[in-house]
C-alpha cells in the first residue's frame, strides 16, 4: 500500500508489488484484494497484467495515504526523492523515525532524519527534503556528509548514526561503502 499511495498517479503491477515488498504473489493479493474492497485502491486488467492504482475519489484516500506514508512509506519517498541528488553514494534514513520502523521501542517520532553519504549538492538534498516533507506530511531533516567524514568516523554525529539502527534507501555501486552499509545493518538486526 505504502508504493501504490506514494505516487497515486502511476499504475503498479503485482509483479512489481511483490518485487518491491519481497513477498509472496498470495500475500499481495490478498492485500490488494482487500484495500480494492476498502475502495482504497482499483485493479484493472491490461492483457495477462493486473495493475493496481490509488482511488483518489476516495473520501479517505487522503487520510489513509497520510498514516500508510508516514508510517510504512517514508522508505518509498525517501528513494524517490533524493534519488537524483547529484553525488550521492547513499541515502539513510537514521534516528527516531528509523529505529521505531526497525522494531526498537520508544515514542512516536517528530521527523525523519535523512543522511546524505557523498560529495552531494547540498541545494538538492535540501530540495529533496522539502519534497518528500510535503508528500508524508511529517519534517524531513537532510543532513549532507562526505565519504571522508562518513569514513572517519572522527566527529560524534556520525559515531552516534553508525552506533543506532538506520535504513538504507539508496546507495551506489560502491562495493565497499555498500559492504560497511550491509555490515553496519546486520550488526543490529535490523532489516535493509
Amino acid at each position: 500500500m505504502a508504493r501504490v499511495l506514494a505516487d497515486p498517479e502511476a499504475s503498479y503491477s503485482l509483479t512489481d508489488l511483490i518485487a518491491w515488498s519481497g513477498t509472496s504473489m498470495p500475500t499481495v493479493t490478498r492485500e490488494i484484494r482487500r484495500a480494492e474492497q476498502a475502495g482504497i485502491v482499483t485493479t484493472t486488467k491490461l492483457g495477462p497484467v493486473r495493475l493496481v492504482r490509488a482511488r483518489v475519489d476516495h473520501p479517505l484516500h487522503d487520510a489513509v495515504r497520510h498514516i500508510v506514508l508516514a508510517t510504512y512509506g517514508v522508505p518509498t519517498v525517501v528513494a524517490d526523492e533524493f534519488g537524483d541528488v547529484v553525488g550521492a553514494d547513499a541515502v539513510l534514513l537514521f534516528g527516531s523515525w528509523a529505529a521505531r520502523y526497525l522494531g526498537e521501542d520508544g515514542r512516536a517520532p517528530n521527523d525523519i532524519d535523512v543522511l546524505v553519504i557523498g560529495n552531494a549538492d547540498r541545494d538538492q538534498a535540501d530540495d529533496a527534503a522539502e519534497r518528500a516533507e510535503r508528500r508524508i506530511g511529517m519534517p524531513v531533516n537532510a543532513t549532507v556528509r562526505s565519504r571522508s567524514q562518513w569514513e572517519s568516523a572522527a566527529e560524534s554525529f556520525i559515531e552516534e548514526v553508525k552506533s543506532r539502527p538506520l535504513l538504507v534507501v539508496l546507495s551506489s555501486d560502491d562495493e565497499q561503502l555498500a559492504a560497511e552499509l550491509a555490515e553496519l545493518t546486520a550488526e543490529r538486526g535490523v532489516r535493509r
